[in-house]
């Protein structure tokens, strides 16, 4: 795919052929050329319009998630060993907020996935991640690796687009045992919807900071 679309007609903003065109020519499945697309819309040397079709980008457009990582690989960067202390994978109702975030159905059964990680001073961050039923995920995935690194090996899943609120709020019974805090302790909250390279939502995402031990830092170019 890389080769296809530094032919010349492609870089002057040729559109590229359909998807089952494209798989007869390399001799692969279409599966594998959607994937492959998907790969190359995330990078931002593709762009996609549905309905229209696909082209080269004209120049290279910086993602929205360009500096997203997963925790786990934002600690290792930095030299630091995760230490997982719970992690816990049910399958559950959507209850009226997550499937309001999600717009399916109440009661509609899904992964929850919750994690309580940090290092070796203790937990630092809490994580409940609900994933949408049209993934068809059975609970049963390898949960230890970095989650969206599974999502793309064993779903072909290229998340792209995280829209998120962050807030400050103060720890409850449960979240001070948690982190092993005072009651009334401070916390960063996080809440975000992760959505795919096509825009179909992934994953309804809630995570809990350990007041002292994070700085989340932005960068926020001029308009």
């Amino acid at each position: 795919m890389r080769a296809l679309i530094e032919q010349p007609v492609y870089r002057n903003g040729e559109f590229l052929p359909k998807e089952v065109d494209i798989a007869e020519k390399l001799g692969v499945a279409r599966n594998t050329v959607r994937h492959a697309i998907s790969k190359l819309v995330n990078e931002g040397l593709l762009v996609r319009k549905k309905g229209v079709g696909t082209k080269v980008a004209a120049g290279r457009i910086p993602t929205r998630l360009d500096s997203w990582w997963s925790f786990t690989k934002e600690m290792k960067a930095r030299g630091v060993d995760i230490v997982n202390f719970e992690l816990d994978v049910q399958i559950v109702p959507a209850n009226e907020e997550v499937a309001a975030a999600m717009h399916i159905k109440e009661d509609t059964k899904l992964v929850r996935l919750t994690r309580l990680r940090g290092t070796d001073d203790g937990p630092s961050l809490m994580s409940v991640s609900w994933f949408h039923p049209r993934l068809k995920m059975s609970g049963w995935e390898d949960f230890e690796k970095p989650l969206y690194e599974m999502l793309e090996e064993d779903y072909g899943i290229i998340v792209a687009v995280s829209r998120e609120e962050i807030s400050a709020i103060s720890a409850e019974e449960m979240l001070s045992e948690k982190f092993e805090v005072e009651i009334g302790s401070p916390l960063l909250f996080r809440q975000r919807i992760v959505s795919d390279t096509d825009g179909r939502m992934v994953e309804f995402n809630k995570v809990y900071y350990k007041g002292d031990g994070f700085t989340y830092s932005i960068d926020i170019a001029r308009g």
